[in-house]
């Protein structure tokens, strides 16, 4: 990796503003759609600072190298938001459940993320919000190549 690598740009910087704002956006069509009762705490917090370091680390890391490149930085960043929440919601319900005496080993409740994150992915396949982080995604890339190109 040369040493340029890890230099700030204003790519970076737009890239991480804007996914942070993608994951707020998305996180705020979330509730609706589960059940009720459903307490959510810091959740769009937490995902907007997943998105904050997605789009510095993922996305800002991969634009100025073409359009094309830009618009699957924009979408590889996206993906990472979504993978990274998606990981640690369900962990965090996981250790919920530990601490209720619910999950009886380690091997049980390593299985249970992933069935806990496969429920939360199935709500993400909401038309809605499905199109905002596709969209939302493109968006990203496409703005965040525009920059790099403008201020390199």
């Amino acid at each position: 990796m040369p040493v340029t690598d890890s230099m700030p740009t204003a790519a970076r910087a737009v890239a991480a503003l804007m996914l942070a704002a993608l994951g707020w956006l998305a996180s705020g069509m979330i509730p609706p759609l589960m059940p009720e009762g459903t307490s959510f705490g810091i959740f769009r917090e937490v995902n907007a600072a997943i998105g904050l370091i997605c789009g510095w680390r993922v996305t800002g890391k991969r634009l100025g190298y073409g359009w094309s490149n830009g618009l699957s930085a924009g979408l590889t960043g996206m993906a990472a938001l979504v993978i990274v929440s998606l990981f640690l919601m369900s962990l965090y319900r996981m250790l919920e459940l530990a601490l209720d005496r619910r999950v009886q080993g380690v091997m049980e409740g390593l299985v249970m993320i992933f069935d806990i994150a496969t429920e939360y992915a199935l709500v993400l396949l909401h038309g809605p919000l499905a199109g905002l982080l596709v969209g939302g995604g493109v968006v990203i890339g496409l703005f965040g190549e525009w920059v790099s190109h403008r201020w390199s």
